[in-house]
C-alpha cells in the first residue's frame, strides 16, 4: 500500500483544472449494458472506481477500450451474473443491476460489500424493481431479478428515511427505459449526476421527462441505440479544492466546472467571508482571515452534500470561530474526527453533529483514511498543519481523485506518495 506524505505550510496558487464526474461515470459505463451498439463515453476520471467497472464490463461480455480519458463500449453479448467476486470491492457495482435487468429480463447480481461509513442499503432498489414487476429473490449474498414477461411501468416512490437514493433511482431509471408503459419515479433523487446519466439514456432514445427534480417520468421504448456522451465535472472534487483554496490558497482558480451545480458549497463559503468569483466555467477563491464559522447540515441536493462534510470539517478548524455540521445522510460518517483529533484539532462529536473550535494550530501526525472523502480532509488538514502528515491507505483518495497529489503539488504544495 501507498501513503501520501504531506508537508505543510505551503500556499497553493494557480489554476486546476477539474476532472469529469465519478458519480456519474460510474452509472453512465453501467448503462451501456442497455445496448448492443458502440457507446463512446467522454472525460471518464482515471480512478480505481472507473477503472473497476470497466473490468466489470468486460467480464459480462463487453468489448471495451480505454486511452486518454474515452471509454469505448460495445456490450453485444452480455452475461446475466455479476458473481461476488466482480463485485466485492466497489457499492456502485450495484448499479449494473438496473441495465442487466432491462435488457436480459433477468440477472443475478451479488451484493456489494459493506462500506465504513454506515449502512448503505439496496432494499430502495429492490422496491423499485418490484414495482417494475420484476420478481425479486436474495439469497445467500446474491440477488436474483426475475423479469421473463418484461418490465411494466407504473408509480413509485424511492425516498428513504435518510433522503433519497441516487444509484436507487439511476437502477430503476435504466431499467424503466426498455419497460412498457410510463414509469413515475416519486422521491426520485434531483443530483446533478442523476441528470447527467438521464441525458446519456436520452441520446441513447430513451424518453425521460423530469430528471434533475423529484419526479421523473420513463416513457419505455422498444430497444436503445449507441450514443456517445461526455461526463460532467465532479462537483465533489471541485468543492474539495475551493476548501483548499480557502485554508492554504493565495488566489487559487478551477476550471472546467459547472458553477450551477456548486451552489450549496460556493454560498456556504461566501457567508464565511471568503471572497468568490464566478465565471461560466471557472471558480476562484481566496483566503480570509476573518472568516466566520458556519452552521450547515448535510441534505440530499441541492442541499449541502453530505461528500463535503469531512472536507468541511477540516475547514472550520482552521477558521478561528465555532461551527458545527449536522450529518443527517450517513450519522455515522465522521471518522475523521478521531484522525483530525490526533493532529491538535478541538473537535466535540455528539450523535451526528459535530462542533468544531477553530483558530488552533494542527500539528502534522500519522493519521489513518477510513474513506474516499475523510482521506481528502485528512490531506486538507495536512496542508495547513506544522510539519509532516503521513496519510496512510491512500488507496481510498485513488478511489475518487483523479491524481490529486499531482494536481496539489502543480498548485505549490509540498507532498509526496511513497510505499508504506
Amino acid at each position: 500500500m501507498e501513503k501520501l506524505i504531506v508537508h505543510g505550510g505551503a500556499a497553493l496558487k494557480g489554476r486546476v483544472n477539474i476532472s469529469g464526474s465519478k458519480n456519474s461515470s460510474l452509472p453512465i459505463l453501467a448503462a451501456t449494458l442497455l445496448t448492443k451498439d458502440t457507446c463512446t463515453i467522454r472525460r471518464v476520471p482515471d480512478l480505481s472506481d472507473t477503472n473497476y467497472m470497466v473490468r466489470i464490463l468486460g467480464e459480462l461480455g463487453a468489448e471495451v477500450e480505454r486511452a486518454s480519458g474515452v471509454v469505448v463500449v460495445k456490450a453485444e453479448k452480455i452475461k446475466s451474473v455479476a458473481p461476488y467476486e466482480l463485485v466485492r470491492k466497489m457499492r456502485a457495482s450495484i448499479c449494473v443491476l438496473g441495465p442487466l435487468t432491462g435488457r436480459l429480463k433477468k440477472c443475478t447480481v451479488s451484493l456489494p460489500g459493506g462500506c465504513v461509513i454506515g449502512d448503505r442499503p439496496v432494499d430502495l432498489h429492490l422496491k423499485g424493481l418490484e414495482a417494475l414487476g420484476a420478481v425479486i429473490t436474495v439469497d445467500g449474498g446474491d440477488i436474483s431479478v426475475n423479469a421473463k414477461k418484461g418490465f411494466k411501468g407504473g408509480p413509485m416512490n424511492l425516498m428513504g428515511k435518510h433522503g433519497s437514493t441516487v444509484l436507487g433511482t439511476d437502477n430503476v431509471m435504466m431499467a424503466a427505459t426498455l419497460a412498457k408503459g410510463t414509469t413515475i419515479i416519486d422521491g426520485a433523487a434531483a443530483e446533478p449526476e442523476v441528470e447527467d446519466l438521464a441525458n446519456f439514456l436520452i441520446k441513447m432514445g430513451a424518453k425521460i421527462e423530469g430528471a434533475g427534480t423529484n419526479r421523473i417520468v420513463i416513457e419505455g421504448v422498444k430497444e436503445l441505440h449507441g450514443a456517445e456522451h461526455t461526463v460532467i465535472p465532479d462537483r465533489i472534487e471541485a468543492g474539495t479544492f475551493l476548501c483548499a483554496g480557502a485554508m492554504v490558497g493565495s488566489g487559487l482558480t478551477l476550471k472546467r466546472v459547472m458553477p450551477e451545480h456548486m451552489t450549496a458549497v460556493t454560498d456556504t463559503l461566501k457567508n464565511c467571508g471568503f471572497p468568490i468569483e464566478i465565471g461560466k466555467d471557472s471558480i476562484t477563491i481566496a483566503p480570509n482571515p476573518n472568516a466566520k464559522g458556519f452552521d450547515l447540515t448535510t441534505l440530499c441536493y441541492p442541499g449541502f452534500p453530505t461528500d463535503m462534510q469531512a472536507q468541511f470539517c477540516a475547514l472550520a478548524c482552521v477558521i478561528d470561530d465555532t461551527s458545527t455540521i449536522t450529518e443527517t445522510i450517513f450519522p455515522q460518517r465522521f471518522m475523521h474526527v478521531a484522525e483530525m483529533k490526533r493532529m491538535g484539532a478541538h473537535i466535540d462529536l455528539q450523535g451526528a453533529t459535530a462542533r468544531i473550535r477553530g483558530g488552533g494550530v494542527l500539528k502534522g501526525a500519522p493519521v489513518m483514511a477510513s474513506d474516499l472523502r475523510a482521506s481528502a480532509a485528512l490531506v486538507l488538514a495536512g496542508l495547513v498543519a506544522s510539519g509532516k502528515t503521513d496519510v496512510n491507505r491512500l488507496y481510498h483518495i485513488d478511489r475518487g481523485y483523479e491524481h490529486l497529489d499531482d494536481k496539489l503539488a502543480g498548485l505549490g504544495a509540498e507532498l509526496e506518495r511513497v510505499k508504506e
